[in-house]
């Protein structure tokens, strides 16, 4: 058969196949975007449509009340004041936690990928056992941490805990992205005279963007999303939006306003959504960089 036609019928197969997987995987997204179908749907929705129609029925009347009532004057509790506060409570928290655990496990991860010292190995591992540490272990020494410090129940005590609790991951996706720079590279740089900030600053940083994404992406959604630590570590002035959100959904005073419950929900979900969707591809990209060797 010429070689032509084993082309064609080849790019025919591959085209079909090529169909079928789209298809599972629109099928497959659907499925999962339900939840968040219905409530966004649930959010534009007035209480009588809600009371009166079906779980996916059209509103018949688009309205963005839920959204203005979770962002400003929504009961929380006793306190009338929405989602607005608490929102810029988690940015607070989440900006310097991502900022100070990326670059501390940056600087880590250069350490033990590039400056081996005796005992290096021992301690890498004492430290990656901080990924295996559940968050209950630590609530009550890191309670009497902050106490002592002067910083409990406070937006930089959760900055804190959360750098802390960041850097063995951090140092983890660094350290084994650095492993793949060829030595050569550093060793050269020693031989001419370069230390240690030289050669972090001027040959190590400069192709640390991959997993500088990695490192924020993964931390920005762990802190956003925790409620463990905001729960146990905040006061009421400086509760993060997870549990403004808790708070608000499993408040029983008065009516129950589903569709402003949706729209709390949406908003407080919302940033890591848009990063993921912004850069997942990105995450992935860097999440495999150093996986050849380390």
């Amino acid at each position: 058969m010429p070689k032509e036609a084993l082309a064609l019928q080849a790019g025919g197969g591959l085209s079909l196949g090529r169909v079928l997987l789209y298809a599972a995987l629109v099928a497959a997204a659907a499925f999962f975007l339900v939840p968040f179908f219905v409530m966004a749907l649930t959010s534009v929705k007035s209480m009588e449509d809600i009371r009166s129609g079906h779980l996916i029925s059209w509103p018949r009347q688009l309205t963005l009340e839920a959204w203005r009532k979770a962002w400003d004057s929504a009961c929380i509790g006793v306190n009338c004041v929405g989602m607005k506060g608490y929102f810029w409570n988690s940015v607070r928290m989440v900006v310097p936690s991502v900022i100070l655990s990326t670059l501390i496990g940056a600087m880590n991860g250069y350490v033990f990928s590039k400056w081996r010292f005796p005992g290096s190995e021992t301690f890498f591992s004492l430290l990656l056992l901080g990924c295996f540490i559940p968050f209950q272990v630590i609530l009550l020494p890191m309670s009497q941490t902050l106490g002592w410090l002067g910083i409990a129940q406070s937006v930089q005590g959760l900055v804190l805990v959360h750098t802390v609790y960041g850097l063995p991951f951090t140092t983890l996706f660094f350290r084994n992205f650095y492993v793949t720079i060829p030595e050569e590279i550093i060793k050269a740089a020693r031989i001419d005279g370069a230390g240690f900030f030289r050669i972090l600053l001027r040959i190590v940083l400069p192709v640390s963007a991959p997993i500088f994404v990695v490192s924020i992406i993964w931390q920005t959604t762990q802190i956003w999303n925790d409620f463990l630590f905001g729960v146990v570590f905040s006061g009421s002035d400086s509760q993060p939006v997870t549990v403004a959100l808790n708070n608000l959904v499993n408040t029983s005073t008065g009516v129950k306003e589903y569709n402003v419950d949706m729209a709390a929900a949406i908003i407080a979900g919302l940033p890591t959504l848009l990063v993921y969707i912004i850069s997942g591809k990105y995450f992935v990209r860097g999440l495999t960089a150093g996986a050849v060797k380390g």
